[in-house]
């Protein structure tokens, strides 16, 4: 899968903002059944689905949020969803491989039988607790059905016992932050970084996704249509940054081609990592170029 910048939750009560989603630029809609959905309104939400999930779908891929493995109500929420147009489940609340793998083994066992092919829906899990911060390492190599890792906040500072969350700060959750995205990184995932919760707020927003960025995440959760081209944005490499790569990328070829060891670019020495995180901002630079 390639890499996915904005993923945004959507309620999966609310017709109307499905009915928005569908019409956005976004890399990911998240179709919600936990907490986005109050519980009077959750078979509403499962109901919902079929029709959700049926439409066509032009670049958006489309994952539904479902409640934690081996509990009640994932046994109500998976029959609802696994159904043709789904593309992934978002679980929560992972505590342990062993949840990531209960998931896996109702896939396995189901998609078929909807019209699926066995192993096409794919996992992004989302770590919500201490527990699941230290278990992210093997969480991480858990399943070749998952996408990412997620960091869900909110509940994290719950778990923590945290009173104050500081959102305007992007400072914080830093070592978890982290630790998340190194765990992703140790099996080739994606690393989705928390919401920022105040809607009203782009430079705040734009600064935290900076250092998301800078943190090696390769996406953010958003929970308003406004706050998808902020993340674009900062997630995509700059005019600059690829004008960089390109002369990073001949000057090393050229050199090599001539049998030097050592380049250097802008008065920088140049080695093979350099190179490489050049060709990878060239080859975004390339994907984003085909859509």
């Amino acid at each position: 899968m390639r890499i996915m910048r904005s993923w945004m939750f959507v309620p999966g009560h609310q017709e109307r903002m499905i009915d928005k989603a569908y019409g956005l630029k976004l890399d990911v809609a998240m179709f919600d059944l936990e907490d986005g959905v109050p519980p009077g309104e959750k078979n509403t939400a499962r109901a919902m689905m079929p029709e959700t999930l049926g439409r066509p779908s032009e670049g958006m891929r489309r994952f539904v949020r479902i409640h934690p493995a081996r509990t009640r109500e994932i046994e109500v929420d998976l029959p609802a969803v696994i159904r043709p147009g789904l593309e992934g489940l978002t679980l929560t609340k992972v505590n342990c491989p062993e949840d990531v793998l209960w998931v896996s083994a109702v896939l396995d066992a189901r998609e078929e039988s909807a019209g699926l092919q066995r192993g096409s829906i794919r996992l992004l899990a989302t770590i919500e607790s201490a527990r699941g911060l230290i278990q992210a390492p093997a969480i991480a190599a858990a399943s070749p059905r998952l996408v990412g890792l997620m960091f869900g906040a909110e509940d994290f500072a719950m778990d923590l016992g945290m009173f104050n969350v500081r959102q305007g700060e992007a400072e914080d959750f830093l070592y978890a932050r982290s630790a998340l995205v190194v765990a992703a990184v140790s099996e080739g995932l994606q690393a989705i970084d928390r919401v920022y919760l105040d809607i009203r707020n782009p430079a705040g927003l734009e600064q935290d996704t900076r250092l998301a960025r800078e943190l090696g995440f390769t996406g953010k959760a958003l929970i308003h249509p406004a706050q998808i081209e902020v993340v674009e944005s900062v997630f995509r490499p700059t005019h600059a940054e690829v004008e960089y790569a390109r002369r990073v990328v001949d000057t090393f070829e050229t050199a090599e081609a001539g049998g030097a060891g050592a380049v250097a670019v802008d008065g920088q020495m140049v080695d093979l990592p350099v190179v490489e995180r050049a060709r990878r901002v060239l080859q975004l630079a390339s994907e984003d170029a085909s859509d």
